[in-house]
Order: structure tokens, then sequence, then C-alpha cells
């Protein structure tokens, strides 16, 4: 079966940490380029964080730089988003997104991520 499924959403308190998982079917993460995207309601769906295929390099929104970190488990076929330092406008539904170029794109069903006190 082709899919994407996130798990790790949830609430946090301000300055606390998750860690976002994506396990990947149908899509081999060390191949294609992986991202995450968050969406918030009334707003576009935003790019967060980008992992090229072998995790050769990687690349972030400004607004998350020095706090998140996208990798991938090539073995598990999976990729994690480390979220630290959480701010309140961090709250969003967290997509996960496999860009397999001539095969097409996966997006998985998201994962709802609430920063609040």
């Amino acid at each position: 079966q082709v899919q994407l499924v996130e798990s790790g959403g949830g609430l946090v308190q301000p300055g606390g940490s998750l860690r976002l998982s994506c396990a990947a079917s149908g899509c081999t993460v060390r191949n294609y380029v992986m991202s995450w995207y968050r969406q918030v309601p009334g707003k576009e769906r935003e790019l967060v964080a980008t992992i090229t295929s072998a995790g050769s390099s990687t690349n972030y929104a400004e607004s998350v730089k020095g706090r998140f970190t996208i990798s991938t488990d090539n073995g598990k076929n999976t990729v994690y988003l480390q979220m630290n330092n959480l701010k309140p406008e961090d709250t969003a539904v967290y997509y996960c997104y496999c860009n397999r170029a001539g095969w097409g794109t996966l997006w998985g069903q998201g994962t709802q991520v609430t920063v609040s006190v």
C-alpha cells in the first residue's frame, strides 16, 4: 500500500519538544526528496523543512531554523521532524510529503501539533 503515516503530534507547552514521525510505504526515503509542511486554518500550507535523497542536504523555513531538525532512518524508511523550543505560532497540522519525481507525489494525512500553556 502506497502511503505516508504521520505520528507524534500532540499538546505541548511553549519551550517544549516533540518529534514527529512519518512512516513511508511506496516511497523510499533515501531515494526521494522528503519534506514536512504545516497548515493552519485559513492559511496556505507552508513548507517547514526538506531533506534531499540520502540526506545530502537539508533546508528549513526561517521561522524554524535552529529549532527544528529533519532526518531520515533508511532502515525504517521513516522521516522525522525533531521540534525543540516550540512556540505558540508553531501550532498547526503537520504533513509529510514525498516527491517521487516522475512517479508522482504523496501526502500524509497530517498530525496536529498544539503549543499552548
